[in-house]
């Protein structure tokens, strides 16, 4: 399955491990001179591969009751609300003890990181990055190794790579540097050589993530990274995170509802947003909570990810995976058979125009934040936010036949979202509509 990457445009499946890259963390090999990872067939956002989407919030309240979605994190964005009833973010288990929701869970990891911001921002005045400290010797190898970053970002990514060159040069930078960590590590569980990765790899791969945080990096694109997070208040949670979703597709290929998936999007693609806030920047002029614009990243990766879901649920099945609520499949009158049978009925058209109903509402509340954003970083994500949402719209125009046809975005179509994305970039963060934290 394909996984989303957030504001960052999405790594591919079809991409190429290095084995002397798989063979580093199965052995759990160390040094600077091990083998550099880079995936050969990503898909940009003009190249057609989105991935799978992102998250959002409703109302917290008392457990069992029928909870409707809503933005969330007390941003003073207006809610948006629908009739699609959500998990409580509390709830009764089975023995009778309260259970905290994946909504919640979530929502704790988000409370985390904005305070980490606001506390930058309280230190220095502005958020912005710290100044480099460079050993002798090292400035060319740090160099070079976000060069190479950026190599990678703008063979597979090229419209966003194009968009963060509006970035100043230190976040364009670490953007890179997030962008091919993230690859890396869905390329674990998703690439060609998945097969001969095990929980015990990934367990070697957040070792050296927790190293690279104390600046004790594994290669030079790890370097990279490193800088990042030093510059940067990125915390280390989202990218253990993302590891976390890595070891749910090894041991998981079914969700018994859209609590369960929810936590998965939020794993595999929502922890992008949470990495990306603190280095796109928030507007100076913006007047919204530090809470809602990282709701509204999450919000667009929950989006892009199920998304994608909804367009590969031919392609998973195959694989023997389905990524659809077991609960709302049985609610529609359809089972696991139906997906494998792979026939398009009236059911399965209405059960499809409930889940792409849902996409839309994440894309809708994901708007409502990247305004928010500085105005050099809006552009890339106007750009993705826009150009996956047409995804939908081509299942549509496909009948809901997500089994054998593969929706996408024509050229054609991506070339005309683009300046319509840049001309949404330029619109400034209201001063009244937004309470400010």
């Amino acid at each position: 399955m394909s996984v989303a990457l957030l504001w960052i445009v999405p790594p591919n499946k079809e991409a190429s491990n290095s084995l002397g890259f798989l063979e580093s963390i199965r052995d759990g090999n160390r040094g600077l001179d091990s083998p550099w990872f880079f995936p050969r067939d990503h898909n940009l956002i003009l190249n057609d591969r989105p991935k799978k989407g992102r998250r959002q919030r409703c109302n917290s309240g008392s457990s069992g009751a029928d909870f409707r979605y809503s933005y969330w994190g007390g941003s003073g964005m207006e809610s948006s609300r629908t009739n699609f009833p959500i998990f409580s973010s509390m709830a009764v288990n089975p023995t009778g003890e309260m259970a905290v929701s994946s909504e919640q869970k979530v929502y704790d990891v988000v409370l985390k990181q904005a305070a980490l911001v606001k506390k930058h921002l309280r230190s220095s005045g502005e958020l912005d990055v710290k100044p480099d400290i460079v050993l002798p010797g090292t400035l060319s190898l740090l160099s070079e190794a976000y060069d190479r970053c950026g190599e990678v970002c703008a063979e597979y990514a090229k419209t966003f790579y194009l968009g963060t060159l509006l970035m100043t040069p230190e976040r364009r930078r670490a953007i890179w540097a997030i962008y091919v960590w993230c690859r890396r590590t869905d390329e674990l569980v998703d690439g060609p050589n998945a097969s001969h990765i095990t929980p015990t790899a990934l367990d070697r791969w957040e070792s050296r993530l927790e190293d690279l945080f104390q600046g004790r990096p594994f290669d030079m694109l790890d370097a990279a990274l490193s800088d990042t997070v030093a510059k940067f208040p990125v915390d280390i949670q989202p990218f253990k995170d993302m590891i976390e979703g890595m070891r749910m597709d090894l041991r998981k290929s079914r969700y018994k509802s859209f609590d369960e998936l929810y936590l998965y999007c939020y794993y595999v693609a929502g922890t992008v947003g949470l990495m990306s806030v603190p280095v796109m920047g928030i507007a100076p002029e913006s007047q919204a909570t530090t809470e809602s614009v990282y709701n509204a990243a999450l919000a667009l990766g929950i989006a892009n990810q199920l998304t994608n879901i909804l367009r590969d649920v031919g392609e998973d099945a195959r694989r023997g995976r389905i990524y659809l609520p077991q609960d709302e499949l049985a609610q529609a009158g359809l089972s696991d058979e139906d997906i494998f049978r792979g026939k398009v009925t009236d059911k399965w058209r209405n059960f499809m125009k409930d889940q792409i109903k849902r996409a839309r509402m994440f894309f809708d509340q994901a708007e409502k934040g990247v305004t928010e954003l500085s105005s050099a970083s809006r552009w890339p994500v106007w750009a993705s936010l826009l150009l996956y949402r047409q995804i939908l719209d081509e299942i549509e125009a496909n009948d809901y036949n997500n089994f054998t046809k593969r929706a996408y975005v024509s050229k054609a179509k991506k070339i005309v979202a683009l300046p319509l994305a840049y001309a949404r970039s330029l619109v400034s963060p209201s001063r009244t509509s937004l309470a400010k934290a």
